[in-house]
C-alpha cells in the first residue's frame, strides 16, 4: 500500500508557458526514475531532461561542503545547457542539504524531496512509524525537525540503510541482489509486537520505490509504504500551470549521465522502457577532496 507526500517548494506558480515546458529531473543516480514516471504521467507534454550525477554517486559519501559545491556546479552546467522552466530535485540528500543554495543561486523554481514525516504521522494507527533513508538523511537536523514538528506523539524509528541505493541501481542494471540482503536492510524498520508495531514506513530515498515490490514481499507483516513521487509531480504541475497543448501530445525524454561507467545493456533497456529516447554522457568527473 502506498501513501503520497505533499511536497512544498516555497515557490510561486510560473507565468503561463505557451509551449511545452522543459523540466529537469535531477538525482545522484537512478532513484529519480521513480519521480520521472510520475512527472511524465502528470505532464506528458513536457520535454524532460533526466540528469544523473552518477560520477559522484553515492552523495552520502561526500562531506557536506563538497556536496553543496558539487551539486551547484553540476546545476550551473545543466541549466546553462538546457534552460529548464523548472527543476525537480529527486533526491532527499540533495534537497535537505543543497536546496537553499540552489534557490539562492538560480531564479527558476525548484521542487524538492523531503522525508514524508507529516503524512506518515497522519497515516499511522499504531503510532509506530519508521523512516527508511540513507545515513545522510537520517542524521540531518532537518529530518529531526520534521519529526519534532509533525510526529511528536509517534514512536519514530530512523533506519539509515547503507546499501539500498546501490542495490536499487544494481536491480536496474540487471544485477539484482539476493532476497536475504534486502531483508537485512529493511528488517530494522519493523519493531514492536501485536497492535503496537510499525504500520507505516517512509521511503526516505527516491531509489527505494524501485525495490518496493520486493520490500512488500519480504516484509514480516503488511505496512503502508509512503512514496513521495506522486505528490512531487502534483507540486510540479501546480507550479507549471495547465498545459496549453492539445490532449495526447507527448514530450521527449533525454537521459544524461555525468559518469556513465555503470550503464549496462540491461540498464539501457530499462531506460528505453521508460521512454528515454536519447541518452548522453556529459562527463563531469568528481574532484575528490
Amino acid at each position: 500500500m502506498r501513501f503520497d507526500l505533499l511536497a512544498g517548494t516555497g515557490a510561486v506558480p510560473l507565468a503561463p508557458v505557451m509551449r511545452a515546458p522543459v523540466v529537469l529531473v535531477f538525482d545522484s543516480g537512478l532513484g529519480g526514475l521513480t519521480v520521472l514516471a510520475e512527472v511524465r504521467r502528470t505532464r506528458p507534454d513536457a520535454r524532460i531532461v533526466y540528469a544523473a550525477d552518477d560520477a559522484a554517486f553515492p552523495y552520502g559519501d561526500l562531506a557536506e561542503p563538497a556536496l553543496v559545491a558539487r551539486v551547484v556546479a553540476v546545476m550551473e552546467r545543466l541549466i546553462a545547457a538546457h534552460a529548464p522552466d523548472l527543476v525537480v530535485i529527486a533526491c532527499n540528500t540533495a534537497t535537505t542539504l543543497v536546496l537553499p543554495a540552489l534557490r539562492a543561486r538560480f531564479a527558476i523554481p525548484f521542487v524538492g524531496t523531503v522525508p514524508a514525516i507529516k503524512p506518515a504521522a497522519a497515516a499511522t494507527r499504531s503510532g509506530h512509524v519508521s523512516v527508511l533513508a540513507t545515513p545522510g538523511t537520517v542524521r540531518r537536523d532537518y529530518t529531526r525537525e520534521l519529526i519534532d514538528t509533525y510526529a511528536g506523539s509517534c514512536r519514530v524509528t530512523l533506519v539509515g540503510a547503507t546499501r539500498l541505493a546501490g542495490f536499487a541501481e544494481a536491480e536496474l542494471a540487471g544485477l539484482p541482489v539476493a532476497d536475504d540482503l534486502l531483508r537485512q536492510e529493511i528488517a530494522p524498520c519493523f519493531v514492536g509486537a501485536g497492535a503496537a508495531r510499525t504500520d507505516v514506513v517512509v521511503l526516505g530515498c527516491t531509489h527505494y520505490p524501485l525495490l518496493l515490490r520486493r520490500f512488500e514481499r519480504l516484509s514480516p507483516w503488511p505496512v503502508t509504504w509512503i512514496d513521495p513521487a506522486p505528490a512531487i509531480a502534483r507540486r510540479m504541475a501546480a507550479l507549471l500551470g495547465p498545459a496549453p497543448h492539445a490532449a495526447g501530445e507527448t514530450g521527449s525524454v533525454t537521459a544524461l549521465f555525468t559518469g556513465g561507467e555503470r550503464i549496462t545493456p540491461a540498464l539501457r533497456a530499462a531506460l528505453a522502457a521508460r521512454g528515454m529516447d536519447k541518452l548522453a554522457i556529459e562527463a563531469m568527473p568528481l574532484a575528490r577532496q
